[in-house]
């Protein structure tokens, strides 16, 4: 009978533990999934959502609220900027002056028509050497191109450096020239690897059939290569043409004439090292002229707004872009 009864009680601890156990169990599971469930991720409770909507909100303000006040100081009465100290947030009125100067065909409207050449040019030179040598480097068992993709993979990791690249613009006779703001640049390294590993995984069998159709390797390229590239072709025209917008090492280099200098250095000198916009620079009369805040201001918006309108029109192919050259490459 004490046989029996001490053979029993240990099974009966193990069944009361395992029903303690699983009780457990199944109470953190009902507390798991209380939560809605999208796509097997359990979605945050109310208090998580509103921190994170603070946080956000908070971060937003942080990068929006300069720029506001960048646009307002640009548009503010000049009363009202000498008021505010020079930074104004909410203008109480609207005054163009300000851009009417600088478009009034000084030195800031030349130095925008500059960058529009430089930008516009260097990015459709920049797309075509780079569309053409990825490319090249994608056909595999061609001639070379084992070499050739290790001398680009070489210049990603080592630059020559300034006094070398001074030295190669000035024997090429490119001083002064506004061809020296665009051929040190035109290729990245970087881009050639993006596009070369979107051509690598474009689907051989087409590729395939337009050779056994007759096609050549121009052809292969021009019908099918680059109709089929138009998402890493936004992206990589996206990198180039916001590089050339917004350089001015190169032209702070390679300019000394201050009449062919691009926004970017005009922005440099008069906004960053504090220059003193005169009359004269801006061809207009001494007694028209609007507080220099406002002329600063109105220079970084013109300097800023063309990238942010040409973004929304690339954003959608920018995501796809990146995601092919940095995973499947």
């Amino acid at each position: 009978m004490s046989d029996t009864t001490t053979g029993t009680t240990p099974g009966r601890r193990t069944t009361t533990r395992s029903t303690t156990r699983s009780s457990t169990r199944s109470s953190t599971e009902v507390g798991r999934t209380a939560r809605p469930v999208i796509d097997g991720v359990a979605m945050p409770g109310p208090s998580e959502r509103t921190i994170k909507g603070i946080v956000l909100t908070i971060a937003c303000a942080l990068v929006i609220l300069p720029f506001v006040g960048i646009v307002s100081t640009s548009l503010a009465t000049p009363e009202q900027v000498t008021e505010a100290g020079g930074f104004v947030l909410l203008p109480t009125g609207i005054d163009l002056s300000a851009y009417r100067m600088i478009f009034a065909g000084g030195v800031v409207t030349q130095a925008l028509w500059i960058s529009v050449i430089v930008t516009a040019v260097g990015t459709a030179l920049s797309l075509a050497l780079t569309t053409t040598l990825g490319w090249a480097l994608s056909r595999r068992g061609a001639f070379g191109v084992r070499a050739m993709l290790l001398l680009v993979l070489i210049s990603l990791l080592f630059s020559p450096g300034i006094i070398p690249s001074y030295l190669v613009v000035q024997r090429l006779g490119l001083l002064d020239s506004l061809w020296a703001l665009i051929i040190p640049t035109s290729i990245s390294a970087f881009n050639v690897v993006v596009v070369r590993a979107f051509f690598v995984q474009l689907p051989a069998e087409v590729i395939d059939a337009a050779r056994i159709d007759g096609a050549s390797e121009w052809q292969l390229f021009w019908r099918i290569g680059l109709p089929l590239s138009k998402p890493v072709l936004a992206v990589v025209g996206l990198f180039y043409g916001v590089g050339y917008w917004n350089a001015f090492f190169n032209a702070l280099l390679y300019m000394s004439d201050a009449s062919k200098w691009p926004l970017q250095l005009v922005l440099r000198t008069y906004v960053v090292d504090g220059a003193q916009l005169g009359s004269q620079d801006l061809g207009i009369d001494a007694a028209a002229m609007p507080p220099q805040t406002s002329l600063q201001m109105a220079i970084l918006v013109v300097s800023v707004v063309p990238v942010l309108l040409v973004y929304p029109f690339l954003q959608r192919h920018f995501a796809k872009g990146m995601l092919t050259g940095a995973v499947k490459g």
